[in-house]
């Protein structure tokens, strides 16, 4: 593709060379350039790609984009072009978007984002219109699927050149509707930049990432900034019962809806029982049986509800539903299961119940622990096992151990992935949490599989161990390295469960 193609959507504040030119390749990593290639320099939050020029250059880039040029150019003795504009990184996103033939255009693609709740409601999506028969893209933490093909997930939103990859290949396949995590990191740094959403979901809004964002409110300006570049003609669809749910709609052209528990909204619920097998509840007045536990699924489960009708009621929705019949969409979600890692139940031969859960968030800990109170009504005790990441918001880790504390008989403060701290300086931020009388009900055991196993020792029949914090995960990161460790399996081995 010609460089003048691939710029006419960046609006560039300067041209150096001849643009006329073939692309062969566009890259932001210096590294893996090679002649002929398309090289973007984007600001990142450990490196400055404006730094690594030179050595695009050096590799044979064809062309540059970046917000300076470089004072050295005129003695890099090199043909190549230059284009300056105001931001690299979201040129990088329309970039890639027109690499990519614009595949956004070619989906009903949906968005969905929040502190808690992403990936549960992406992938149950994802599931209710596989069983419609349609042909459905995934773009999540756990996992990305194009159909029924996995493609393994290193971030919950790709970059840019790899998601509009993603997108590519599921235009290729046949893929009508795909659903995506939009994380707060993707907004900030134009991962989204040239995408075109048909609808977006908002789930709710807590202490998160604050490593990153700094502040609270620079967070939550970031989830609006999804919305805020919703077009006209898109759904926007928010959680009325948070505090920040409305606040996410005003600035969106896109059409406006609700879902509620607490208030009137185009999509209501109502939880009637709570089980650890289910929860029966009404959305819009109907009753459904689903196989889904707490009061935080029972949102997750009405956003899907809604998101799924607003969607059908599309003209160019081909599933072959129809638009008129919410009731069919209600008979799906009562056949939907959890998602991997999250609130996943197993039962021990002595009878009690061990629950691998994601939450690692205050919030999402403390909704999850709530959703087991809701269930057991005191007739057994809850042993919790939590810890922190490293490298990441440590003003959460004291909040973290306070909030299991106060909802749980036991805790175990164990390692969660450490990254480049040392795991007993994380426990330590999290015990300093804890008053004195508080500190009597939690024990710190640094080793993680020694802290499961430790609880399973303490639980007695009816109880209930909350093993919280990394879910799906299959590792174990530290001092750099991904190291193999699954919460399930160790459950399962304790267990003796195949």
């Amino acid at each position: 593709m010609k460089l003048t193609d691939l710029i006419r959507n960046i609006s560039p504040l300067n041209i150096v060379g001849d643009t006329e030119i073939e692309i062969k390749n566009i890259q932001f990593d210096s590294r893996k350039v090679e002649p002929g290639d398309l090289f973007v320099a984007t600001r990142g939050t450990a490196a400055d790609g404006h730094d690594f020029i030179p050595m695009a250059i050096e590799k044979g880039a064809a062309a540059i984009i970046c917000e300076e040029i470089p004072s050295q150019f005129s003695t890099l003795h090199s043909p190549l072009s230059i284009i300056q504009v105001k931001d690299s990184a979201e040129a990088l996103g329309k970039i890639a978007s027109l690499w990519n033939g614009e595949p956004s255009k070619n989906l009903q693609l949906i968005g969905i984002t929040g502190t808690n709740g992403k990936t549960t409601i992406a992938t149950l999506l994802y599931t209710l219109f596989r069983k419609l028969g349609c042909k459905v893209g995934l773009l999540s933490t756990v996992c990305n699927y194009i159909n029924d093909r996995a493609i393994p997930a290193t971030h919950t939103t790709p970059d840019a050149i790899e998601l509009n990859d993603l997108l590519a290949q599921m235009v290729v396949e046949g893929c009508e509707y795909a659903f995506m995590e939009v994380s707060s990191h993707a907004v900030d740094q134009k991962r989204i930049a040239g995408l075109q959403f048909k609808g977006g979901i908002f789930t709710n809004l807590t202490r998160d990432h604050l490593d990153y964002h700094e502040t609270f409110e620079a967070y939550r300006d970031a989830k609006k900034g999804f919305f805020d570049l919703l077009p006209a003609g898109a759904f926007a669809l928010t959680n009325k019962d948070d505090k920040n749910g409305m606040f996410m709609l005003q600035n969106t052209k896109a059409e406006k809806y609700t879902y509620s528990f607490q208030t009137l909204a185009d999509f209501k619920g109502r939880i009637l029982e709570s089980h650890f097998d289910g929860t029966l509840m009404t959305i819009n007045d109907t009753e459904v049986l689903t196989q889904f536990v707490g009061k935080f699924n029972a949102y997750n489960l009405l956003a899907v509800y809604g998101a799924a009708v607003l969607i059908t009621n599309n003209d160019a929705c081909h599933c072959g539903l129809d638009p008129q019949s919410p009731e069919q969409i209600l008979c799906l979600i009562s056949t939907l299961t959890s998602v991997s890692g999250r609130f996943q139940t197993f039962r021990s031969p002595e009878g009690y119940t061990a629950i691998v859960d994601y939450a690692h968030t205050p919030d999402a800990l403390t909704n999850v622990l709530n959703a087991i109170h809701e269930v057991l009504e005191g007739n057994g005790n809850i042993i919790t096992v939590v810890g922190c990441g490293g490298n990441r918001d440590k003003g959460k880790r004291p909040i973290m151990a306070k909030e299991a504390v106060r909802l749980s008989n036991r805790v175990i403060l164990t390692s969660d992935n450490p990254r480049f701290e040392e795991p007993d300086d994380i426990i330590n931020d999290m015990v300093a949490g804890l008053d004195t009388s508080e500190r009597g009900n939690a024990v710190c055991i640094t080793n993680r599989k020694e802290a499961i196993r430790t609880a399973c020792m303490l639980a007695q029949p009816n109880d209930v161990i909350l093993i919280a914090g990394k879910g799906h995960e299959d590792y174990q990161e530290i001092k750099g390295v991904k190291n193999h460790f699954d919460d399930r399996e160790i459950v399962k081995e304790i267990f003796c469960i195949n």
